[in-house]
């Protein structure tokens, strides 16, 4: 249950937050059978924990989840409460998008707090062979992401994002028109090298990373992890920083643009997604309790 209304938040950010564009590029999927929820990677994606570590890693997962749900989830309710209002009254704006951005940022930044110390723990017990394993894992992401997403001509980059982002929109507006479709493959051309900057970007976020696993035993770690999950952004490269900036107003300008667009049978659906999103929140075992 939760992982599934998780998937659905995670694209409701992505809807209404250009910051999702560099969010998701670093796999903060707020899902909650990994650490997504809580750190831009998957740890076990990268980290191949022990019988014991697992254990551990298990109840003290159910300890996050439980003070999430119990803490968190009223905020995402006001949250969702605010874009169903922005929606209706037709003020989906640059401004309120900056602040519904700003707002889930936050959000992510207290999760992330929450669980900095409980990865402190976890990452300090690691063997040098985990260590070992977690660095080849990182090499082989970027590899992969690069012969994806980077190896393959411009233009197919290009139409290939505008796919994604029409895979990730039809959900909420139902079928796309000629129109939109036509808005968006333009905001995909105006992103350009995205992929080349957002992959190097997450490159330079994992030597930072893999440079503070020697460091995991000594009092200096856990502030250097906090840095690394709850400020990423003061690692970025200069150059993905100015990419960032742009690509997040390029995006904010499209959610603003197809919200112009929208036919009445969209809005009708995108409310409707809105409310069911809502109910599934507030229908939660630690809402009643």
């Amino acid at each position: 249950m939760y992982a599934s209304l998780y998937k659905h938040l995670r694209s409701l950010l992505f809807l209404v937050m250009a910051a999702l564009l560099v969010l998701a590029c670093n796999r903060i999927d707020l899902a909650y059978r990994n650490l997504d929820v809580l750190v831009p990677w998957s740890l076990n994606d990268y980290l191949n924990m022990n019988r014991q570590q697992k254990t551990w890693f298990d109840q003290r997962l159910k300890q996050h989840l439980a003070w999430h749900c119990r803490t968190q989830l009223p905020g995402y309710l006001n949250w969702i409460d605010e874009v169903r209002q922005m929606v209706a009254n037709n003020q989906v704006t640059d401004q309120q998008l900056q602040l519904r951005t700003q707002e889930a940022k936050q959000a992510i930044a207290r999760v992330a707090g929450q669980i900095t110390p409980s990865a402190a723990q976890l990452l300090r017990a690691m063997d040098d062979e985990q260590v070992r394993e977690m660095r080849q894992a990182f090499s082989e992401d970027i590899s992969e992401r690069q012969a994806r997403y980077v190896k393959t001509p411009l233009a197919r980059q290009i139409e290939a994002r505008a796919e994604r982002m029409e895979k990730r929109l039809s959900p909420w507006f139902g079928e796309l028109s000629p129109q939109q479709r036509v808005r968006i493959m333009a905001w995909s051309q105006s992103l350009g090298e995205q992929n080349r900057q957002s992959i190097a970007n997450r490159a330079n976020w994992q030597a930072h990373f893999s440079a503070a696993l020697d460091l995991r035993k000594s009092a200096s770690f856990e502030p250097r992890l906090d840095q690394l999950l709850r400020h990423r952004e003061s690692l970025w490269t200069p150059e993905y920083r100015q990419f960032y900036q742009r690509s997040e107003q390029a995006t904010r300008h499209l959610l603003v643009d197809l919200m112009a667009q929208i036919s009445d049978r969209q809005r009708q659906h995108l409310e409707q997604k809105l409310d069911q999103m809502r109910k599934d929140f507030s229908e939660m075992k630690c809402m009643k309790s």
